[in-house]
């Protein structure tokens, strides 16, 4: 794309916990989930067109479609009909995360696109719901188009600030399978689970894996039925050197270990690759509250 274009990081997003809270009325489930955002993601580009259309580049493009259907076109197009407007612009979405993992990959896309379509066509935000319109893309959005480490409930729509989180070495791991969301969601029996919101955050990698492990993802379960390589996932993470917690992040299949420092996260990533060469594998630090 050429030099004039405006360029968006679409950051993966990793549900440190995520606990279901309830169902409303229209069967949609309430949650309560602490969000982070990786230093890994995919890039959306915005340039000036005659017409507005989407081209996919990248290591994970196969298969998807550039049509209206995809977010980034929706999100093109809800965002002129946002502003009144008949804006139009080439897109490009760089596409190296995987899809259907659990990332929110797609929901990050979105929320870049809208990002750079508004600063190309000079969007006032102050003047347009831009959060309402990210809602009605899809419950992960909202929280993508904040980019901030922040506690989400209700559908998605209700978020907060999360203060003083530490930044934290991971590892994503992703063994080249899709999850469907509403599958898992469908699956889900049972109780509820209270909130889980952090009392006391604590300063290091090492203290935030103890106040998880208090915590859950209550899709694991449900997630690991319909898709077992999940399990396994998991299982390695927590054999690996360092690896101080092993958590599935949003409806799978993509999982992330936390480690004590860069250097470990580095390490383990390199040994998961070797024997796994088949998995997506990549090490990264999860944002803190002051980066």
């Amino acid at each position: 794309m050429s030099a004039d274009a405006i360029a968006q990081f679409a950051p993966a997003k990793i549900n440190l916990y995520l606990h279901v809270t309830g169902r409303q009325e229209d069967g949609y489930h309430e949650l309560d989930s602490l969000v982070v955002f990786a230093d890994v993601g995919d890039w959306v580009r915005a340039r000036p067109a005659a017409r507005t259309a989407l081209k996919i580049t990248g290591p994970h493009a196969s298969g998807l479609d550039c049509g209206r259907d995809n977010l980034v076109m929706r999100a093109a197009n809800a965002l002129v009909s946002r502003i009144g407007g008949a804006e139009t612009a080439a897109l490009e979405l760089e596409k190296n995360l995987p899809v259907a993992s659990g990332i929110g990959g797609g929901s990050a896309d979105a929320a870049a696109a809208i990002k750079a379509l508004a600063r190309l066509w000079k969007v006032r935000p102050n003047l347009h719901d831009l959060s309402g319109l990210a809602l009605d893309l899809g419950a992960d959005v909202p929280v993508c188009l904040g980019g901030r480490p922040s506690y989400m409930s209700g559908v998605g729509e209700k978020l907060e600030l999360a203060v003083g989180l530490p930044a934290l070495p991971a590892i994503l791991v992703n063994p080249g399978v899709g999850v469907s969301t509403p599958q898992v969601f469908k699956a889900r029996s049972g109780e509820f689970s209270r909130v889980g919101r952090l009392d006391d955050v604590p300063g290091d990698a090492k203290g935030m894996a103890g106040v998880l492990a208090a915590r859950r993802n209550d899709l694991t379960d449900i997630a690991i039925t319909l898709t077992p390589v999940i399990a396994d996932v998991l299982s390695l993470l927590e054999r690996t050197q360092g690896c101080l917690l092993a958590r599935m992040s949003g409806s799978g299949a993509t999982c992330f270990g936390l480690f004590g420092s860069e250097a470990e996260a580095r390490a383990a990533a390199t040994a998961l690759r070797a024997k796994r060469t088949s998995w997506w594998v990549a090490p990264t630090i999860l944002q803190g509250s002051c980066d």
